[in-house]
């Protein structure tokens, strides 16, 4: 349904950090039976990820994409 008498929703400004590489931090890891989920943030600008831990001798990969704070 469409109303003529309301405000538009407000646009919440966001803000831009230069481009750098991801300085990826561990916040938690929990083993599953698949290997070991991985929560990390970049320490630069708060990015967030979930990677995936295969094998412990293996580097994680990304589950997820960078999510901002």
């Amino acid at each position: 349904m469409t109303s003529l008498h309301t405000f538009p929703t407000p646009q919440i400004p966001t803000v831009q950090t230069p481009p750098h590489e991801h300085a990826w931090l561990v916040e938690s890891r929990h083993p599953t039976s698949e290997g070991t989920v991985v929560y990390v943030h970049c320490e630069g600008c708060a990015m967030r990820r979930v990677d995936m831990q295969l094998h412990p001798q293996m580097p994680p990969t990304a589950l997820s994409r960078d999510l901002p704070a």
